[in-house]
């Protein structure tokens, strides 16, 4: 019990500071769950093992993720050096001429085209390294792209090599077919976020901003590179060689998803691409050092809020903090609502996702509610289902690590982002809720 009220303790007290900005993301992330496992361990209710222990585990579970982070984030630096996106920001400035509409419309495309490998690392790297120019050239809101890029991959990641939707398929056992099943709702979800979303925030930029009709020296002006330490390092010459090394890099991790032979670790692909970008593009080592130097501040900075996320999580699992939450969202449902146990369970996921890391739900939360649902004449596969609803709110969790490459890049507040995209969010998860119960594939009422 004593272990359960520490749970909610931690996840209120830690939601709270972030979103009053008491502390950095960074040190709340460390600090926060270290109290409360010092405080379990002194009552006696926390799990065998030492803080120590905790700390490694949780660490090891995100040690990839942070060093593939560091490299990713060094590559499409060093190409945004040599200037690869520039005829790319150029083009987007031709097609928006001036209209913030537009833009918005094409992040929401973009994001979602490039959201099809199930990476959210690798499309915010992609979407941000393309959107930051022109949004900054045309003095558009950052925040906007933030809300744009995770909607999309929220949507996308339901696709079965994302990551959650294969958890639910070894958890209930049910087989791809669930994709099926899934997609009216995701090609609903792409929509309104592609034609509602994004079109609603730019009318409100057309407001502020208005829409400018530039003429081609103005395009020209608002694209020219006209600073000298910008010049220097660009390297226009190696545009194509730049353009098909970035190809080929993207294209090996999404085939590596579906072709077993190709699969390769993205840590391993983006160190590669991190060696070969530094020696073709800076040959001179003085200069390999400093765009390592230039760049690698911003990818430590992300680095240190994914191994703190680690943190977060070991401490929280190995105490046994976790598996209290879990068990107590189980208790606390009257058995009156048994009929609408589908429901329950989507309505559970998004709580469940958001605090919970998504091992932690669907192998700690899922099995118990999965044999409740059994009981009460649920089949497997609505259940399945039913567990995925709250991925609408999934990424907008402190414990995901990409979204702090994302807010590193954009430059924005957690808290801020938070409450902007979840009210988007809740359209995407009334989507997803309701294409699957009309659809009849999980029921919204049985008899009992």
């Amino acid at each position: 019990m004593l272990l359960t009220v520490l749970a909610y303790a931690m996840i209120i007290i830690f939601m709270y500071i972030i979103m009053k900005k008491k502390m950095s993301p960074f040190t709340a992330l460390v600090m926060v769950p270290l109290v409360f496992a010092i405080i379990a361990m002194i009552a006696g209710v926390a799990k065998k093992g030492t803080i120590g222990d905790f700390v490694l585990k949780g660490i090891a579970t995100t040690a990839n993720t942070g060093i593939m982070l560091l490299f990713a984030i060094l590559y499409f630096s060093i190409m945004l050096d040599a200037g690869l996106f520039d005829p790319i920001t150029k083009r987007m400035i031709i097609f928006a001429k001036g209209d913030p509409m537009k833009v918005l419309i094409a992040t929401a495309v973009v994001a979602a085209a490039v959201s099809l490998n199930g990476d959210g690392t690798t499309t915010t790297l992609i979407c941000c390294s393309a959107f930051i120019p022109i949004y900054k050239k045309l003095n558009m809101k950052l925040m906007n792209l933030g809300v744009l890029i995770i909607l999309q991959n929220t949507i996308m990641n339901l696709l079965p090599w994302g990551g959650p939707t294969a958890r639910a398929m070894a958890v209930f056992k049910v087989d791809a077919s669930i994709l099926a099943y899934l997609a009216p709702g995701m090609i609903l979800a792409l929509a309104y976020v592609t034609l509602y979303v994004a079109p609603h925030m730019g009318r409100l930029e057309r407001k502020r901003l208005g829409v400018q009709d530039l003429t081609a020296d103005e395009i020209e002006a608002l694209t020219i590179v006209d600073d000298p330490e910008l010049q220097a390092i660009r390297r226009s010459k190696n545009f194509a060689f730049n353009g098909i090394m970035t190809i080929v890099l993207i294209a090996w991790l999404v085939a590596g998803s579906f072709i077993k032979v190709l699969e390769m670790p993205p840590l391993l692909l983006f160190l590669v691409g991190t060696c070969i970008a530094l020696m073709v593009n800076y040959p001179v080592l003085k200069d390999q050092s400093s765009r390592i130097g230039a760049n690698g501040g911003d990818a430590v900075q992300v680095v240190i809020l994914v191994f703190a996320a680690g943190v977060f999580m070991g401490l929280f699992q190995g105490t046994g903090m976790a598996e209290a939450l879990a068990r107590s969202l189980t208790t606390i449902i009257p058995h009156q609502l048994a009929g609408f146990w589908g429901l329950v369970i989507a309505l559970i996921s998004a709580p469940g996702t958001f605090f919970l890391s998504n091992d932690g739900f669907y192998f700690g939360v899922m099995p118990v509610l999965m044999q409740a649902g059994h009981a009460y004449g649920f089949s497997d596969m609505s259940m399945a289902l039913a567990s995925l609803m709250g991925q609408a709110f999934h990424l907008l969790s402190p414990l995901v690590a990409f979204i702090y490459l994302l807010l590193r890049l954009t430059d924005l507040d957690m808290g801020a982002w938070q409450k902007e995209t979840a009210k988007y969010a809740l359209g995407v998860f009334v989507i997803f809720v309701v294409t699957i119960m009309l659809g009849g594939h999980v029921p919204f009422y049985l008899p009992q």
